[in-house]
């Protein structure tokens, strides 16, 4: 592409973050991290931290090099700007690792408001949190994209 249109690049970036976020979520996240990231205090939010970071390396790898090689001319500070948006948001939502089926006050703000918007099917369907869990993410890697495809480098 030696100037692809904003629509190009976006579809181009979303592919890149979604199958950088495959391999991040379940080839480079650390068993103990995937164990831990949804406990309460500070090993909970350490350990996902750790896995956020991995995770956005793994996008930002993948967006980098293949960004390069398919001639993109990404923005970098929009490429890091998306990127800033799926770590965040990628954050909220594995602080709820194990958290789906909780009904108190005390479940995760991204719980209570999926059970507020109907998710009354989570606590019918054991698989519900993380279809939930995948959904957020898929739809924020939709909004990452959009940010990082923005305008091109001239």
């Amino acid at each position: 592409m030696s100037n692809p249109t904003a629509a190009a690049r976006f579809a181009a970036v979303y592919a890149l973050l979604t199958a950088a976020h495959e391999v991040g979520d379940y080839w480079v996240q650390q068993d103990a991290d995937a164990g831990a990231k949804g406990r309460h205090g500070h090993e909970g939010r350490a350990a996902c931290a750790r896995h956020v970071a991995s995770y956005t390396a793994t996008q930002a790898l993948a967006l980098g090099v293949a960004g390069q090689y398919l001639g993109l001319r990404l923005d970098w500070r929009r490429a890091a700007a998306g990127l800033a948006v799926s770590a965040v948001t990628h954050y909220v939502a594995d602080r709820c690792a194990g958290h789906w089926r909780e009904t108190d006050d005390q479940a995760p703000a991204l719980v209570r408001l999926a059970r507020r918007s109907g998710g009354g099917w989570l606590s019918r369907d054991p698989g519900a949190g993380a279809l939930l869990d995948q959904a957020w993410h898929k739809g924020w890697i939709a909004a990452a994209a959009v940010v990082a495809a923005g305008p091109g480098r001239a």
